[in-house]
């Protein structure tokens, strides 16, 4: 069994949010249950795991 951590982060490297799931579920659970939390940003740096035009978008 193993999970993955998904988190929300500031500037700093601090969090702001934070979500444990399951290992085998995708990436983009974590991703869209944290996609509310992000603050108004003009840059994201996130894994290319991540990389999915809806996200993108969103």
């Amino acid at each position: 069994m193993n999970t993955k951590l998904h988190a929300v982060t500031d500037e700093d490297g601090r969090p702001i949010r934070f979500l444990m799931t399951a290992g085998q579920v995708s990436g983009y659970t974590g991703a869209a249950a944290l996609l509310d939390s992000l603050p108004p940003a003009e840059w994201l740096l996130a894994d290319r795991g991540y990389d999915a035009n809806w996200f993108r978008d969103a």
